[in-house]
């Protein structure tokens, strides 16, 4: 059984809480929140929820068209391990103050959709969804743009261009490149600082099952949390991210899950593995290729089918296809396999367990919406196996040992936003089934990201274009 709101009180009152916190997410995928002080925390607030301003959120309402509600969910209560003052936390929905519905444009309704209609089909009535979301602990960022300039600059103690710096000592102990997985400290300088947030998740009850540095240099890092139902899983990933930033800045350094902030080192993905289940039991374990399930395997079929328009949503910066290169574990091409992590779907094949067999689409990486990119893996491999959608055979061989006119036939992920973006306008049709997403939610997202990102870098020198072309 969930948390009532009776429970929510009881939590508040038990430790002391004087702040109510309520979070939600906006279009892109970034949590937004207000507080209000705990006198307010009474049953109706579940109920008839508080007003705001939803023209001031991204990709959200006109101004013309601004209010909305904001209701907590009870079973999102937890109390915020950052703040100074005791203060409980919830996730919230969006409805219409007028009609309180569930606002079509909040991601986190998508999410709950998704979940209706793949009960509706009669296929299966839970999805398990477990990402892995991988990020960089940097100890300082500079960036900027304007007219006349643009730039970054990264540093951390862990970088291996820092070899040569006068560090009064330098110790040495810097990860080379693709060398960070799992060199023990003092080569990992962020075994404390990854514990702490691995604890402070375990406290916000997210199940954690390991942490450790990631392959690239310079603090990339992992944190695996356990599989759990779609919406829950998102809601936890927020929390995920949240702590992850917080407990870094809180010793002094920065977290990032910009998908390739480095050049010549791998990328942060976020490998999602999936599952679907019935009455408790699972559906992917069989005796077809891996193990697999014919539904299974029709799953993937979906995923392969639709990933040039499904990057668009799990893939969905300008910075993604700068990961989604040949050379750096990523998974560039369209097909599925138990062992080559270069395929897009990865069969795992630790246990022979039916209920460990699960499909694991590794495309996505942790920029996107939780709530919209799992809601659309879903509706892809629905779609898969709706239509019987098999996937073709597996990609078993090693991709650098092919000939180029084998390698050629395999399809490869879109070259970049703008692309991903063209094959979701043309391919949309499998996320509208059950009103899941709405033409208004996928014309909106489409908008936004050819305006406020795809054009928006298009339109600005790069600075290695002044080292390419300055002296023409």
């Amino acid at each position: 059984m969930g948390m009532t709101p009776g429970d929510v009180i009881k939590m508040a009152h038990d430790n002391g809480a004087e702040v109510v916190d309520l979070k939600f997410i906006d279009f892109p995928g970034m949590w937004q929140h207000f507080s209000i002080p705990v006198k307010f925390l009474e049953p109706d607030l579940f109920e008839d929820g508080l007003g705001f301003d939803g023209s001031s959120i991204r990709g959200w309402q006109a101004i013309n068209e601004s209010d909305m509600l904001v209701v907590p969910d009870p079973n999102t209560a937890v109390m915020d391990p950052f703040t100074a003052v005791p203060t409980i936390s919830m996730i919230c929905d969006i409805h219409d103050p007028i009609t309180k519905e569930r606002y079509s444009r909040n991601p986190r309704n998508v999410a709950k959709k998704a979940e209706a209609y793949l009960k509706s089909t009669g296929l299966a009535d839970t999805a398990y969804i477990g990402p892995e979301a991988e990020f960089f602990i940097f100890d300082d960022i500079r960036y900027g743009q304007t007219i006349n300039s643009g730039f970054y600059h990264i540093d951390s103690v862990e970088g291996n261009w820092n070899t040569g710096r006068d560090e009064k000592p330098n110790l040495g102990y810097k990860p080379r490149l693709k060398e960070g997985y799992f060199p023990v400290p003092p080569v990992d300088h962020q075994m404390d600082i990854r514990t702490e947030m691995m604890l402070t998740m375990l406290k916000c009850g997210i199940e954690v099952e390991a942490q450790h540095h990631e392959v690239a240099t310079a603090g990339q890092a992992e944190i695996d949390m356990k599989f759990c139902p779609l919406v829950e899983i998102a809601d936890k990933l927020m929390m995920f991210k949240y702590i992850v930033k917080n407990v870094a800045a809180k010793n002094g350094k920065t977290a990032t899950f910009m998908p390739k902030p480095l050049f010549g080192d791998n990328g942060s993905g976020m490998h999602v593995h999936v599952s679907l289940w019935k009455e408790g039991k699972p559906l992917f374990g069989g005796n077809q290729y891996a193990g697999l399930s014919e539904m299974a395997l029709y799953f993937i079929g979906g995923l392969i089918k639709h990933a040039p328009s499904l990057l668009a949503i799990t893939s969905p910066t300008t910075n993604s296809y700068k990961r989604l290169v040949p050379g750096y574990e990523a998974p560039v091409n369209l097909a599925y396999s138990s062992r080559n992590r270069s395929a897009a779907c990865r069969i795992p094949m630790y246990s022979a367990s039916p209920k460990s067999k699960r499909v694991e689409f590794r495309c996505p990486d942790p920029s996107c919406n939780p709530y919209l990119a799992f809601a659309g893996i879903l509706m892809a491999g629905l779609d898969g196996i709706l239509n019987k959608i098999h996937p073709g055979e597996p990609l078993d061989k090693d991709l650098y040992d092919l000939p180029k006119e084998e390698l050629a036939k395999v399809p490869k992920t879109p070259a970049d936003l703008a692309a991903a973006l063209d094959a979701l306008e043309a391919d949309h049709d499998y996320l509208l089934k059950g009103d899941v997403f709405t033409s208004d939610v996928i014309e909106t997202w489409i908008s936004y990201k050819r305006k406020n990102e795809v054009d928006a870098l298009r339109l600005r020198p790069h600075p290695h274009e002044f080292a390419l072309y300055f002296d023409i």
